[in-house]
């Protein structure tokens, strides 16, 4: 389907994306999962703690190119949510202060999302784990980047409240239906 509706859910790390995804999948919606943590665990295996910090700009690459594809993959449904999606590349590369080829930004103008969801950071559910290496703090200064850039590339965020992931999911759902 050439007009499937693209929903993006963002947010620095731990604010509870990946639990709204679970839960709209469990609604039957149908969703694209986030890559990155896969990029993070090969890197782990072939003995690189933190692959991001380490090869900034061959991981962004990379997972620049994993992203557009998962973005350009041919829907059957109406509606697919993202974790995480394009342009957060970029938000990532700005926040540890990177420089990247006019390449990157090239890309990501070619991707639009009809809806730009951002979680805010939320100290009482962010939780450091193997892959997330980044502090509470460091957490808020990626989601000020993630807004940022996403309003560069021309899509209005809209930040969603803090609540229960079944309050959240239904917010989404609430914003989304507005424009049906």
């Amino acid at each position: 389907m050439n007009n499937c509706y693209k929903i993006l859910i963002t947010g620095g790390p731990g604010s509870g994306k990946t639990s709204i995804i679970k839960e709209l999948e469990n609604k039957n919606y149908n969703c694209e999962h986030e890559i990155v943590r896969s990029l993070t665990l090969e890197g782990k295996e072939s003995g690189i703690d933190q692959l991001f910090l380490k090869k900034p700009l061959n991981f962004s690459k990379n997972l620049l190119e994993l992203r557009i594809n998962q973005f350009n993959k041919k829907q059957d449904h109406v509606q697919t949510f993202y974790d995480r999606g394009v342009h957060d590349v970029l938000a990532y590369l700005n926040y540890i202060k990177i420089n990247f080829t006019k390449e990157f930004t090239a890309e990501a103008k070619k991707i639009k999302y009809n809806k730009v969801i951002v979680l805010p950071p939320w100290e009482e559910i962010y939780i450091q784990d193997d892959v997330r290496y980044e502090s509470f703090e460091e957490s808020k200064k990626i989601y000020d980047e993630i807004i940022k850039t996403y309003n560069y590339f021309k899509m209005k965020p809209i930040v969603l409240s803090k609540g229960s992931v079944k309050d959240r999911v239904e917010d989404i759902l609430e914003i989304i239906n507005k424009d049906e």
